[in-house]
């Protein structure tokens, strides 16, 4: 992709005789927010690390903006999976040393933080030690660090982690902030409301090769198109006429098959006249974790990669 943000070629990485990754090729463009999936071992992370130096790949190229990635050259930040705080040091000195190190004055570090905190509900915290906070404190100090330059190119790695739903909302809040001031980003997630929520476009690694590339309703598109999300009390009744996806409380959701009507008006028809007592019904794209499980299996792991 000509002016890419990101650029990867024919990218192989080998651990001894474990292919991790396997002539992977994909681009993310400038601006856009970028979901890299896969299940536990697709190669997602390891595919991260090529790319930020922290990995030598054994074949391909690698480039952001043009370039191959130097620590020096700055404008990107790297929220890894793992934390990296100095626990024994109070969060807003260890945010403001973190400032410095990303080229803010000291004072600028510090009221930046500051701000930051009152912001993400840890202002009380300010003087704490880091690690007398929760894990899900920690993640939203991290990231903190993370965005205290504005970096014009955002690498995530599963930044909601231990989070509850407030809070995830907030940091996702915080996200879509960079991303409307023009920053790219590359988001990996085993939430996919939270790819449909932010990502353009996506890729899902398996076994180190792309299984599934491009726009979220591409590949939604691809991996079965529509369902019927039904709002009913009870069970769902069976029928030819669809596929039990999912059933969670009270909403349903049914693949058509190949003898139903696109629009899934014999669908509703059908469940009428089992006798279901459906308060809702809707035609909606299949939901990206069914992708997800359509790619990987039932029982796939999404959380974080142990070996790559």
């Amino acid at each position: 992709m000509s002016g890419a943000a990101i650029d990867v070629r024919d990218l192989v990485v080998r651990f001894g005789d474990r292919t991790v990754v396997d002539g992977l090729t994909f681009a993310v463009a400038p601006g856009e927010t970028f979901g890299l999936l896969g299940s536990n071992g697709s190669g997602k992370t390891t595919t991260i690390r090529a790319l930020l130096g922290i990995t030598t790949p054994t074949s391909g190229t690698l480039t952001i903006d043009g370039q191959p990635f130097r620590p020096a050259t700055g404008g990107v930040g790297y929220l890894p999976e793992e934390r990296g705080l100095y626990r024994k040091e109070s969060v807003l000195d260890v945010m403001t040393y973190f400032g410095v190190l990303r080229g803010l004055v000291r004072a600028e570090a510090t009221a930046w933080s500051t701000g930051f905190l009152e912001r993400v509900g840890l202002g009380d915290r300010a003087k704490v030690r880091v690690d007398r906070l929760s894990g899900g404190q920690q993640q939203k100090v991290q990231l903190g660090i993370t965005i205290m330059d504005r970096p014009r190119l955002l690498v995530l790695d599963e930044p909601t982690k231990g989070l509850d739903p407030v809070n995830r909302r907030l940091l996702l809040d915080l996200v879509d902030e960079r991303k409307a001031d023009g920053a790219t980003v590359v988001l990996v997630t085993h939430h996919m409301d939270e790819v449909e929520r932010l990502c353009d476009r996506i890729l899902l690694l398996k076994d180190g090769r792309a299984a599934a590339y491009g726009s979220v309703p591409d590949v939604q598109d691809a991996f079965g198109g529509a369902v019927a999300e039904v709002a009913l009390d009870g069970p769902v009744p069976p029928s030819p006429l669809y596929r039990l996806v999912r059933h969670e409380g009270h909403v349903a959701h049914l693949a058509p098959t190949a003898a139903a009507a696109p629009d899934g008006s014999d669908v509703l028809a059908a469940l009428v006249a089992a006798g279901a007592h459906v308060t809702g019904f809707a035609m909606r794209r299949v939901p990206l974790d069914e992708v997800f499980v359509q790619v990987y299996g039932h029982g796939a792991g999404t959380e974080a990669e142990a070996a790559a």
